[in-house]
């Protein structure tokens, strides 16, 4: 049995749609539903089982005999978000609940840390594991720091040589774009936001920038398509002697201006493109570069390459945002 949190979300239902393509019949999805379409991102899916977070703790010791792998997607993920309380519970406190019980029960752990623990990036996107390397991070918002706090306790657990999971992995995700994560509304990967507008034949719009070192839409990310993400879940499950904590992006840093262009020729269609100020309660806090340095994930064995920018998104396009079902 596979224990897959926040497994109607976007990252994990891919991650559901992976183990059952390989034949995995006791998947097990631990999420909130609410009242809207998220439902659909299981909606193809077999399971065994669909859990509310708030009895995780209890299914996992019911369970616990039965239980392979906990891949723990599940998280606030919003940037935007302001209840510190709220993040910290969910984000923090569930993730560290969900690693004793793995630790009690010698049960592999997965779970999902982010590139916003890097902060402005002044220190570079090095995943250096040390407890030196981590305590110089300084996130910019109330999610990346709640990340960042659980990286920061599991590498002080492991530097106390204290019990661990039989397999742990913590992946920094960077800007992961693809299907089944149309529930997130503004929280949406931008190349999701962008075709829309494309598909209309209308303008897009993006940021300007207020940095002088970067011209208008020219703000660099490592956008990774979710497909490679869920990659290299499956070989890091294929592979239990990997523990570490991973960045996960494609090492190559692409403007907003190359994605846009990239949804537009995917259509066939001649780009337009709008500049708008940046909100003024995000402007302090915008990234303007990110690149995940991906060599000690290829140290550990991971040799597979990473999806363009430009094939991505057109997979993304053709096979879902522009098909009758855009779900996996």
């Amino acid at each position: 049995m596979y224990v897959v949190t926040g497994g109607a979300g976007f990252i994990g239902s891919n991650i559901v749609a992976a183990l059952e393509a390989r034949g995995v019949r006791d998947i097990v999805v631990v999420d909130r539903l609410r009242t809207g379409d998220k439902w659909r991102n299981l909606g193809k899916r077999r399971l065994a089982d669909i859990v509310h977070p708030d009895y995780v703790l209890q299914y996992l010791e019911t369970n616990a005999k039965m239980i392979e792998a906990v891949v723990h997607m599940g998280a606030i993920s919003s940037t935007t978000e302001t209840d510190a309380d709220k993040i910290l519970a969910n984000n923090f406190s569930l993730t560290l609940g969900l690693w004793k019980w793995c630790v009690a029960h010698q049960v592999r752990f997965i779970y999902a840390s982010s590139a916003a623990t890097y902060g402005d990036g002044r220190q570079g996107f090095s995943d250096d594991f040390s407890e030196a390397a981590l305590a110089r991070l300084v996130p910019l918002n109330a999610y990346g720091w709640s990340k960042h706090l659980f990286d920061r306790r599991v590498a002080s657990k492991v530097a106390d040589d204290r019990r661990t999971p039989p397999q742990w992995v913590g992946l920094k995700f960077f800007n992961v774009y693809g299907p089944n994560e149309y529930h997130k509304g503004s929280q949406q990967s931008v190349v999701a936001q962008v075709y829309p507008r494309a598909a209309a034949d209308a303008h897009c719009l993006l940021f300007k920038s207020h940095n002088p070192q970067y011209p208008d839409g020219g703000q660099l990310r490592d956008f990774v398509w979710v497909g490679d993400c869920v990659e290299v879940v499956m070989w890091l499950l294929d592979n239990p002697q990997v523990s570490g904590l991973y960045n996960l992006g494609t090492g190559q840093a692409r403007s907003f201006l190359d994605l846009a262009n990239a949804v537009y020729r995917a259509l066939d269609m001649e780009p337009k493109i709008r500049f708008i100020d940046t909100p003024t309660e995000i402007r302090d806090r915008y990234q303007y570069f990110t690149q995940a340095d991906m060599r000690a994930l290829r140290k550990a064995g991971y040799t597979k390459p990473f999806t363009s920018l430009e094939s991505g998104i057109h997979q993304y396009v053709a096979n879902y945002l522009h098909a009758a079902d855009p779900y996996l």
